[in-house]
């Protein structure tokens, strides 16, 4: 097993990770299949097929930081894909490594925006409208400025 052991939070460290993937056409689609983690995602052409694998390698490892199964060697890859191939067989597909920075994974799953409804009385759109004001910006720094967050306000 890898060893994660930073502390609380790891901002700031490099954490990267690279799982073998392997890579099938199949008709217009690519197929992937990442045997450490069991998963499988797909592309619309090859580098689309590995930034999906990156993806979801960033969201099976976020939290289990401390407990990553090692990556396999290609060959090892291979016969995990060969064991598994009731569905499609991947074993003979391109094979590659798709690395993931976990703390860059990380800052950006935790930055994305977030879609809520809020609901405001009609006259107070009307005034808002006319103002130019931007709803969402309107909320984060009200939500910053009543929590005391250290966030860059009115940008």
């Amino acid at each position: 097993m890898l060893d994660f052991s930073v502390g609380e939070e790891w901002k700031g460290a490099i954490m990267k990770v690279a799982y073998p993937v392997l890579i099938k056409q199949s008709g217009d689609d690519f197929l992937v299949y990442i045997p450490d983690l069991d998963g499988y995602t797909e592309g619309a052409d090859l580098a689309d097929a590995i930034e999906m694998a990156r993806d979801y390698i960033g969201l099976a490892c976020m939290g289990q930081e401390n407990n990553l199964p090692e990556a396999s060697t290609y060959k090892e890859a291979v016969k995990k894909a060969k064991k598994n191939n009731d569905i499609f067989d991947y074993s003979d597909g391109l094979q590659t490594m798709v690395d993931v920075d976990l703390a860059e994974y990380r800052r950006q799953y935790d930055n994305r925006a977030v879609r809520k409804n809020c609901t405001v009385p009609y006259w107070m759109t009307v005034k808002a409208d006319e103002a130019g004001l931007n709803y969402s910006r309107v909320l984060q720094d009200a939500i910053a400025n009543i929590l005391n967050l250290n966030y860059n306000l009115g940008n």
